[in-house]
């Protein structure tokens, strides 16, 4: 589908005033509140515009940056400490590479959380990115933009979907798709559902859909909940590839007031678990009986992160709904929810977004989507993976079962599962490989998270694994 930019009329416009900017920098102000006369206002000269655009410099007499330590406490100060952070202040990266403050150099097998899917400083991002933002990096969706537009007709093009809705992360797709499948419910009843029948999502336990109040209950995790009572009503869990057991909650649930079944095809959060095919036929087996919708969450899984552009695809499955964030805008805030014709039930005011797919955003997915289709980027996830998962495999052999007991995943999305009673947690190794210049992020208590970036090279794959190791010989000479 090729997405043609409309013809837009420009608008004569006239006035019997003059212009709001006047030769002589003094501009018309309206009258008073009060109806009292009117005053001028001065309009900023350029160089006073110059000036403001002007990066701040260090006070005089300081020309050093704060140093790490200092520059932590400073942050503290004034940054909500929603997040557990790492003692490390990074500043600059280039492709798979980040450094320190103090000039140290990290791999980065995190990639913002699967997010900088192209890695950091790529070149074709910062040439779209720097000449949208020299164009126009923002407007109202009340208007008609063609990055939008086009990104849209590339996710529609390489998906099962027909529609998109835009938005700024994967909570807010989420969050999207949730009030989607209640809507479509309550059509499916034509606005006037039985007496005492109601909407249930049903989602996995151990899933993880987003922080929001609705994405926070669709996520199956007590830990998540607390402290955030009530809860939105609407939601029941199943574990995960079960088909015995989802299909008991459907019955449970009664298949009536199923409004969807919204899972992951790879389990992020919850540990890097895959989706088994049997569950998810199982999943679209139920949906198609009952009328509901099969969403399938692809924020960390989509985008080419499995080696695949979307985690469903390894499935054998077609999903109604499907949402994505993360790699979408490889580090520039976008996410989308994407559903087929047939449950397209939004209407104007029935959802929106100030942000979502704004000109910037979409240039950035653009520039994604290039890569996908035409740079060789997946080609690469398919090498590096399968690079990563045997290197991998020859750690876990060498420490054995005692302290690794399994790889897992799909693409450049992998864990490696620490055994139960390994004398180190995922949060252990990830430190320890942070000391010798890895970066990883623990999905859990006992798996290590490799999400690096898409491009990541063969070298920097095997030198990440040496990190890997040399960590874990760390952690158990200490153990000892």
């Amino acid at each position: 589908m090729a997405f043609v930019s409309p013809c837009v009329l420009p608008l004569a416009l006239s006035s019997t005033t003059s212009s709001s900017f006047c030769a002589g920098g003094v501009a018309p102000r309206r009258p008073g509140r009060h109806g009292g006369p009117v005053t001028p206002h001065r309009v900023p000269s350029a160089a006073t515009l110059r000036a403001v655009a002007e990066p701040l410099t260090p006070p005089s007499g300081s020309t050093d940056p704060p140093s790490p330590s200092a520059a932590i406490k400073d942050f503290d100060a004034v940054v909500m400490r929603t997040y557990g952070r790492y003692p490390l202040v990074l500043e600059r990266g280039q492709g798979a590479s980040l450094w320190d403050t103090n000039g140290k150099h990290y791999i980065d097998c995190v990639a913002g959380i699967a997010t900088c899917c192209l890695g950091h400083a790529h070149p074709g991002l910062i040439a779209r990115v720097t000449e949208q933002l020299g164009r126009v990096h923002h407007v109202s969706n009340l208007y008609y933009t063609t990055p939008q537009g086009q990104l849209a007709a590339w996710l529609v093009d390489h998906s099962p979907a027909d529609k998109v809705f835009f938005c700024n992360s994967g909570a807010e797709a989420n969050e999207a798709a949730i009030k989607l499948a209640r809507k479509h419910w309550h059509a499916k009843y034509d606005f006037t559902p039985p007496a005492g029948a109601s909407p249930v999502i049903i989602t996995a336990e151990a899933s993880f859909h987003g922080r929001t109040l609705a994405s926070i209950t669709a996520t199956g995790q007590p830990k998540y909940h607390k402290g955030f009572h009530p809860l939105v009503p609407g939601f029941v869990y199943t574990p995960y590839n079960d088909t015995d057991a989802l299909a008991a909650t459907v019955a449970s649930v009664g298949a009536a007031n199923v409004a969807a079944i919204l899972l992951e095809p790879v389990q992020g959060e919850g540990g890097v678990v895959p989706g088994t095919k049997a569950f998810f036929a199982a999943a679209r087996e139920l949906c198609d009986a009952s009328g509901a919708l099969l969403m399938v969450d692809e924020v960390q899984t989509g985008m080419g992160r499995t080696g695949r552009v979307w985690g469903h695809e390894h499935l054998d499955i077609t999903p109604d709904v499907l949402t994505t964030a993360k790699g979408l805008g490889a580090g520039i805030p976008i996410g989308a929810m994407l559903c087929a014709a047939h449950c397209d039930v939004f209407e104007p005011g029935d959802h929106a977004s100030t942000f979502g797919g704004n000109p910037l955003a979409s240039a950035a997915g653009l520039t994604v989507a290039d890569a996908l289709t035409k740079g060789g980027v997946m080609t690469n996830v398919t090498a590096r993976s399968d690079e990563l998962v045997q290197q991998l495999k020859v750690v876990a052999d060498k420490y054995g079962p005692e302290y690794v007991s399994e790889v897992r995943g799909w693409g450049l999305l992998v864990g490696l599962v620490l055994a139960a009673d390994a004398p180190f947690s995922a949060g252990d190794v990830v430190a320890a490989c942070m000391a010798c210049g890895l970066l990883l992020v623990p999905a859990g208590t006992r798996v290590v998270r490799f999400v690096p970036p898409l491009v990541i090279s063969k070298t920097e794959v095997k030198q990440a694994v040496s990190y890997l190791d040399d960590a874990l010989a760390s952690l158990l000479a200490s153990s000892k």
